[in-house]
């Protein structure tokens, strides 16, 4: 146990301190603090000596340097039961201080303000990392609070332990004290990484928080939990059961390709994070009824993304199959309580979801890869028409929706759409000749479209065995990068066989 006989308060948020400050008042804890929070404890009319008054040093430098002194340094740094330390501090006239609470400058709220450069310098906090990182070095006579969240746990056991702390306590908050830090510093490395378009530092550092634990992984025997860039997953769950990490990944999934859609138009059916239907229809049932008929029997048990708000008439509709998750840009009132007549179903507000520009990471053994997301907004401009037969507005509409579907679909990848629908995908295959005939098969089995097909390859054909099968399927246009050393021979195949052919600019595999 450690008796507290001195705590140092320094916080920039200053709610909740009454009941603490109370608490530290019953133990005849002395309080030291400066700045606003000496002013705030003085208001709530508790004793409290200014930190210059115990150092002797006044605050300078527009109050950059409060803390940074030996008296609090020392006062904190010490072992207590070290010889030569209460030799140093004796000489030096320093006091312990036993508990720190300090939680730091607002830096991350500064940031999403988008105040000034400068307004942003001035809220890097020093002192108040510095004395964390003391007082949580010395966890086994110091105890460390850094978060409001922290105060009843601290209250609490000074009340179990009439003024003293443990050394578990302290450990556990010297561990969050220590992440703290870690998460600040990362947030300004991040900042000044930005501002000097420096991409891949030769450090990078991640900062996340804790969302929360989920109950398993992939698979049962993984652990598992879900962080967030910025505290915030900008989903909210409406209704059902609590989301794996299985859905959460289907999620992501399905709103990626969403955004990428037209606004507040277009479906995506989305089973194993690969779409199994996705439509950009108007009308809104018709457009879930084309998703759906592109695979139903794979959309069995997966989750439907809607750009738009989902009505009554819909979820009728829905009600219709077993979906894990329903994801929309908002429900009708109506639709709610159609909707949770399933007791299970998880219904999932996205309507505040935006797909930042943050990089996309992958982790294997001691590896992270890094790159930015693949969010190139499609133009005509991004595409070479290079057959004799030219696509009109229609087609080329239809081949540029299917080759947007396709960078979302694992490689090897090929989509047949029609009429602004899918209505076959070949996903994941170590051959694009196997995921050809996917397509085509499930095209057969679930669409058979009579009108025009279009054909989305999400990279180069290296031969013509390839094209040809989705052209003697009926398929009249097809889109792919160009890139092969045989792009000529398949232009030639194109033109012999009177199908349009346009090469993208751009590669987009999704491994």
């Amino acid at each position: 146990m450690s008796k507290i006989k001195r705590a140092l308060i320094s916080v920039s948020d200053k709610e909740n301190l009454k009941p603490l400050l109370t608490t530290l008042k019953k133990h005849n804890i002395k309080i030291l603090s400066s700045g606003g929070t000496y002013k705030k404890i003085k208001k709530l009319k508790f004793k409290v000596t200014e930190i210059s008054n115990f150092t002797g040093s006044p605050e300078i430098l527009d109050g950059r340097v409060k803390t940074l002194h030996s008296k609090i340094h020392g006062g904190i740094l010490n072992k207590r039961g070290n010889k030569r330390h209460l030799k140093d501090i004796k000489q030096n006239n320093i006091e312990n201080i036993d508990l720190v609470i300090v939680n730091f400058y607002p830096f991350e709220k500064v940031i999403k303000n988008k105040l000034s450069h400068q307004n942003i310098i001035e809220n890097i906090d020093i002192g108040g990392p510095a004395m964390v990182r003391a007082a949580a070095k010395n966890y086994s006579d110091v105890t460390v609070i850094t978060s409001l969240n922290q105060y009843d746990e601290l209250i609490n056991e000074l009340k179990k332990n009439d003024g003293s702390t443990s050394l578990e306590f302290r450990k556990k908050m010297a561990q969050e004290a220590f992440s703290e830090t870690a998460y600040y510093d990362s947030l300004i490395a991040d900042y000044f990484n930005k501002i000097t378009n420096t991409y891949f530092p030769q450090k990078k550092i991640f900062h996340s928080e804790l969302i929360k634990k989920l109950r398993y992984g992939e698979n049962p025997h993984q652990k598992s939990a879900i962080y967030s860039l910025d505290n915030s997953l900008n989903l909210n769950q409406l209704h059902g059961k609590q989301l794996s990490y299985n859905n959460f990944s289907d999620i992501y999934a399905a709103l990626t390709i969403s955004k990428s859609l037209p606004k507040d138009i277009g479906v995506v059916i989305i089973k194993h994070a690969n779409p199994c239907g996705v439509s950009i229809i108007k009308d809104k049932l018709k457009c879930y009824q084309s998703a759906l008929a592109c695979d139903p029997i794979s959309a069995f048990g997966g989750i439907v993304s809607f750009n738009f708000k989902v009505g009554p008439k819909l979820a009728l509709e829905l009600n219709k199959i077993f979906l894990e998750v329903i994801v929309a840009n908002k429900f009708d009132n109506e639709a709610i309580k159609i909707l949770k007549k399933k007791k299970n179903i998880r219904l999932i507000d996205a309507s505040n979801f935006v797909l930042n520009k943050n990089y996309k990471i992958y982790s294997s053994n001691n590896a992270i890869l890094l790159q930015n997301e693949d969010k190139l907004k499609f133009s005509h401009k991004d595409f070479r028409i290079v057959s004799k037969i030219k696509p009109n507005a229609k087609q080329m509409k239809n081949l540029i929706f299917a080759f947007n579907v396709c960078r979302y679909v694992k490689s090897n990848a090929i989509v047949l759409a029609c009429n602004n629908s899918t209505v076959g995908i070949g996903s994941g295959q170590p051959s694009r000749l196997d995921s050809c005939q996917i397509a085509i098969n499930k095209m057969k089995k679930f669409v058979n479209p009579s009108k025009e097909i279009v054909a989305a390859s999400d990279a180069f054909f290296p031969f013509v065995d390839g094209i040809e099968k989705l052209i003697q399927s009926g398929v009249s246009a097809v889109i792919q990068p160009s890139g092969s050393i045989n792009d000529k021979n398949i232009i030639r195949y194109a033109n012999d066989t009177n199908t349009i052919l346009v090469f993208s600019k751009t590669r987009h595999f999704k491994h």
